[in-house]
């Protein structure tokens, strides 16, 4: 089934898009589902207003592919109602899917125990977009999921928030940095924030995920080759801590070239092909499976 833009335009699969891409087991980390607004109402104080875009929708786009896992994440508009969430991950078959959630600091204890028993491994601070976690309750967020062995996923723009990063590392927090760190500007690699991204990776101390690359172009292109000399510096920085995300179906944004396919072939640039499966496989393995 196509799928339709915040405007109703709707996005074609290109011919051609059934020639596997991925590696066997391969793992999407970073993708979003969106229901009627009738049966899961939207927050009030959202920053963008999505059309219904279903899993069945992103597996008949990227199950061709070669795309066998992937990582649910609660997206904004939803503030603390996890009630798609915990239904998607609910009906997936076995080990096919994991999931990231929102957590404030006073979310119940039963709701994250119910939460970790779906596949949650994660929470996700979102401080670009209304209605996520605040920066400032970050910390004892990061303390409260510590004993579910979960990690903290970060949407900030490293060049601004930098010492939340380096922070919630030196606390012992596993932190995972959303699109590329979201730079204000991909063509400086040599940024403080992207230097220092660079040095938490070296260290063992931070992941980030390869998505959402047209969030960080200035064209809003997927496929822009100015992301490429970001991408093969944190690639050098640790390839051990480094994971793909279609960011899937690219909400809150007017994006150019986010077909499946296009965004696939980009493992081909971001990644030497002695690091793909580690890229795709073993380290999803390891942040997502590892209990």
């Amino acid at each position: 089934m196509p799928i339709t833009d915040r405007h109703g335009a709707t996005h074609q699969a290109p011919p051609g898009e059934t020639e596997r891409v991925f590696p066997k087991g391969a793992c999407d980390t970073h993708l979003h589902v969106f229901g009627s607004p009738g049966e899961f109402p939207f927050i009030a104080e959202r920053a963008y207003t999505p059309p219904p875009a279903t899993i069945e929708q992103y597996w008949s786009a990227y199950r061709p592919l070669g795309m066998d896992r992937c990582v649910l994440v609660q997206p904004s508009v939803y503030g603390r109602d996890h009630s798609l969430l915990k239904r998607t991950l609910g009906d997936a078959a076995a080990g096919s899917m994991r999931g990231v959630a929102v957590i404030f600091e006073d979310t119940p204890d039963t709701e994250m125990e119910e939460l970790h028993r779906l596949g949650v491994r994660g929470a996700r601070c979102n401080a670009l977009f209304s209605g996520g976690v605040s920066i400032a309750s970050v910390q004892s967020i990061a303390d409260r999921v510590k004993g579910l062995g979960w990690h903290i996923q970060l949407l900030v723009d490293i060049d601004e928030d930098i010492r939340l990063v380096q922070g919630l590392a030196e606390s012992g927090t596993t932190v995972v940095v959303d699109h590329f760190g979201h730079p204000s500007d991909c063509s400086d690699i040599d940024s403080r924030g992207v230097r220092s991204l660079r040095s938490l990776m070296r260290e063992g101390c931070a992941w980030v995920k390869f998505s959402g690359a047209y969030r960080i172009s200035a064209a809003a292109s997927g496929v822009d080759p100015a992301v490429l000399p970001l991408a093969h510096s944190l690639v050098q920085a640790n390839p051990h801590r480094i994971v793909w995300g279609s960011d899937w179906p690219h909400p809150g944004i007017d994006a150019t070239s986010i077909a499946s396919a296009e965004l696939a072939s980009l493992i081909t640039h971001w990644f030497p092909e002695e690091i793909r499966r580690k890229a795709l496989v073993d380290n999803p393995t390891r942040l997502y499976w590892e209990d």
